[in-house]
């Protein structure tokens, strides 16, 4: 059994993590803007990341001299305009109250205000790498993206609602909801092991579970950061030597941990996916919070689900 977070290792956790985010940065995160003539509509926010590209484009040229950012200096590169493209980097990764408003002219004499803001963690406000900004609401373009962008977002609620209901009547989850809540002995787990650390922004507490054919970790999480909430981001279970992807039943007592606060996060994977080809593996578990750094890791031996 390894240890998680011990002290000697934090720094080494967040260059892996920095390294695991190039795979979410290589996929394409494009999305339209439908721009409204009525005065009260609320200024579009555009979701930017510390250097990573942002690229505005509009449906007709812009003007690049009356194109501005305002108090931009020490954040983001200066902006370049390139015919109907406005590209942005931030220097670095802005922090949650910051907004940096950008005001940009098109040859028409039409401007148009933005905010720009660190990502979100609703899964509507990724990092943008594209935006397609349409002016003509009416126009070929500008129809298909809005289609095109609708068909995306009920895939995904269709999916997310599909994964509550199996969620409802699955064992797993029910086991991590009681494991979550601190009813161990409701459950048929014993403790395995215990350990813990810390970084700049987290306390980690894990305890690991053995049972007879499951598996299962409690994180007790300690926020440290003074002003952002702390939460879970995604949870990954893979084979140790061929990195296939597992199934894992998560369940936390919050969705987010505010600063100062604490909670847990359980999860309880079921002795299938111990198996790879036939023969007995161990796995990885892998805990990524809300900004995408990986908090925590731990490998479970197949010792575990055989009590």
């Amino acid at each position: 059994m390894r240890k998680i977070l011990p002290p000697w290792s934090v720094l080494l956790l967040h260059f892996v993590a920095s390294a695991a985010l190039a795979s979410e940065r290589e996929k394409l995160s494009v999305r339209p803007i439908l721009i409204s003539e009525h005065p009260d509509d609320e200024t579009h926010r555009i979701y930017v990341k510390g250097q990573v590209v942002t690229t505005l484009r509009f449906d007709r040229p812009v003007e690049p001299e009356n194109t501005k950012m305002i108090g931009w200096e020490g954040r983001l590169e200066p902006l370049s305009v390139v015919r109907n493209k406005v590209i942005l980097e931030p220097l670095h990764d802005l922090n949650a109250d910051e907004a940096i408003p950008l005001v940009v002219r098109l040859v028409d004499g039409t401007e148009v205000p933005f905010l720009l803001r660190p990502p979100g963690r609703d899964e509507w406000a990724r990092t943008d790498q594209q935006v397609d900004i349409f002016e003509d609401q009416e126009s070929h373009a500008a129809l298909r993206a809005a289609l095109t962008q609708a068909l995306k977002r009920n895939g995904a609620l269709t999916e997310e609602n599909e994964r509550y209901r199996k969620e409802e009547t699955s064992e797993d989850h029910a086991l991590a909801a009681l494991l979550a809540s601190g009813a161990v002995a409701q459950t048929p787990f014993m403790i395995a092991d215990h350990f813990s650390g810390k970084d700049d922004d987290a306390e980690v507490d894990a305890t690991v579970f053995q049972g007879k054919g499951k598996a299962a970790v409690v994180f007790t999480v300690k926020n440290l950061h003074a002003e952002n909430a702390w939460s879970v981001q995604r949870v990954r279970l893979v084979t140790k030597d061929s990195s296939h992807d597992r199934a894992i039943a998560v369940r936390a007592t919050a969705r987010e941990i505010t600063s100062g606060g604490s909670g847990r996060v359980a999860l309880v994977a079921d002795g299938s996916a111990f198996v790879d080809d036939g023969m007995l593996t161990s796995l990885w578990l892998e805990l990524y919070r809300h900004d995408g750094l990986r908090q925590a890791f731990v490998q479970l031996d197949p010792a575990l689900i055989a009590r």
